[in-house]
């Protein structure tokens, strides 16, 4: 019996084999004749030296340095003597309380964007720096910069040096970064000095990530660590695709997530910077989100930004735009999603007229509008809500999974406070969730917005760290 079981088994194996038993499955092979090709040949070296060496030059270490005041309780050792004590009775403790100040110093990298002595960095890199001192690869000189502006939502600054005939950076159209484009990383890490390092696009059109207000990133995998920021990312050419502003890490150190601010970004930037001291972002005025697979069957698209909402007295209702429209692209360029017009318009200046295409009713339509100025406006961009110097955001599930809030709690996220603001006087902080205003239940930014409406001050329950407070505002 043995011998037969074990003959039995030897046949369906090779009738298995055979595919008579198998189902009708195809898989694909690559030809095993491939022929390997050897990137090198031990008469020749492959390198990109001749590539980066033109670009050395152009990216810079950059030295910060601040005061910073600090309270503390500093005691002279006599008053701890209880004869001093007694004599120094009814004057308070004149040890105690007295302000202190120290320096504080940290470096970063920048990229020189012009000739005559222009360089773009992130903003973290100098901000609220007393002084900004910058070192050019291959030059002894020190040089003393002199900070031009900033812009905090995207993460982005301008400072200037006096010099001339500068190495100054060629730009490359960050829309056509490709993912599996080789990439080099120039900056300062760790101060230990110009580095370069190397790896490839993994990702664009990186959103969401929580870093700054604006974000549109190219995520590389280039090693990317502490004092790259403000360096240059650039491709396999040597052209500028993106300024390197922050990596994910739970060490601090490169894990291979890092990500740049697209070159067009920067840009676009950098010129409202340096012909304005400021950059003025445009407005169109309009809630949007996502569509969802749900929802692309009525449109018959699955990309786009829904328009949720239109607010009085902007360009989108002076152009007609309805709850219920897609917006499809903006001049001929097409919209992936809710995030992607939303850093679209970000990066223009106001007055900027563009064309918009939308789907509304399966019909496809096509309208220019003239851009605002959004200062001034409570409604700070698609998504987000300012209210008395705190602006909220929706509570997503990156934001809830980052920060341990339990899923029971319902509520907006306060993203940013004001310095010096009616939210920031009576103790709202960054990270709070609002989720109640007077008697109303707050679950979205809509919500928020109806519920703060009119005259008078308001109770707003605030969810903070397990506990729920309530602040008059």
């Amino acid at each position: 019996m043995k011998t037969v079981f074990i003959v039995s088994c030897l046949l369906f194996a090779q009738l298995l084999n055979a595919g008579l038993f198998s189902k009708a499955v195809t898989f694909k092979h690559a030809d095993s004749q491939m022929q390997r090709k050897n990137p090198t040949q031990k008469d020749y070296l492959l390198s990109y030296n001749n590539v980066l060496e033109e670009i050395r030059t152009s990216v810079v270490n950059i030295s910060t340095q601040k005061s910073v005041k600090m309270g503390g309780r500093h005691r002279n050792p006599f008053l701890d003597d209880p004869f001093f004590r007694e004599f120094f009775k009814g004057f308070g403790d004149p040890g105690l309380n007295i302000p202190q100040e120290r320096i504080q110093r940290s470096l970063g990298s920048g990229v020189i964007i012009s000739e005559d002595g222009y360089i773009v960095t992130n903003n973290h890199v100098v901000e609220g720096a007393d002084k900004i001192k910058v070192s050019i690869f291959g030059k002894k000189k020190e040089y003393d910069a002199k900070l031009i502006g900033t812009d905090a939502k995207s993460d982005l600054a301008v400072i200037k040096i006096s010099s001339k005939d500068l190495n100054a950076i060629t730009f490359y159209d960050s829309d056509k970064v490709k993912i599996g484009d080789l990439v080099f990383a120039l900056g300062n890490p760790f101060g230990v000095g110009e580095t370069i390092t190397q790896g490839i696009v993994s990702a664009t059109g990186r959103s969401s990530v929580g870093i700054v207000e604006y974000e549109n990133f190219i995520q590389t995998d280039a090693s990317i660590n502490p004092g790259n920021s403000g360096g240059a990312l650039v491709n396999s050419a040597g052209y500028l695709i993106g300024i390197n502003s922050a990596i994910i890490s739970k060490s601090g150190g490169n894990v291979g997530i890092g990500f740049a601010i697209p070159s067009n970004m920067v840009e676009s930037i950098s010129r409202a910077i340096i012909d304005e001291g400021k950059f003025t972002r445009a407005y169109l005025g309009v809630s949007i989100s996502d569509i969802s697979d749900e929802l692309s069957s009525f449109y018959g698209k699955k990309f786009g930004a829904l328009v949720t909402s239109v607010e009085k007295d902007t360009p989108a209702e002076k152009m007609g735009l309805k709850r219920g429209d897609l917006i499809i692209a903006v001049n001929n360029k097409e919209i992936e999603s809710a995030n992607a017009l939303r850093n679209l318009i970000g990066t223009m200046s106001p007055g900027t007229v563009v064309k918009i295409k939308f789907l509304r009713n399966k019909t496809v339509l096509e309208k220019s509008v003239k851009l605002q100025d959004q200062t001034g406006r409570l409604s700070r961009s698609a998504y987000g809500y300012e209210y008395e110097g705190m602006q909220v955001e929706p509570l997503t599930a990156r934001i809830r999974n980052a920060a341990g809030i339990p899923n029971n709690v319902q509520g907006v996220y306060v993203r940013k406070i004001k310095d010096k603001s009616a939210a920031q006087r009576v103790g709202v902080v960054e990270g709070d969730i609002i989720i109640q205003v007077e008697d109303k239940e707050i679950k979205d930014v809509d919500a928020f917005k109806k519920s703060v409406k009119g005259f008078g001050k308001k109770r707003i329950y605030i969810y903070r760290r397990g506990m729920v407070l309530v602040v008059a505002l």
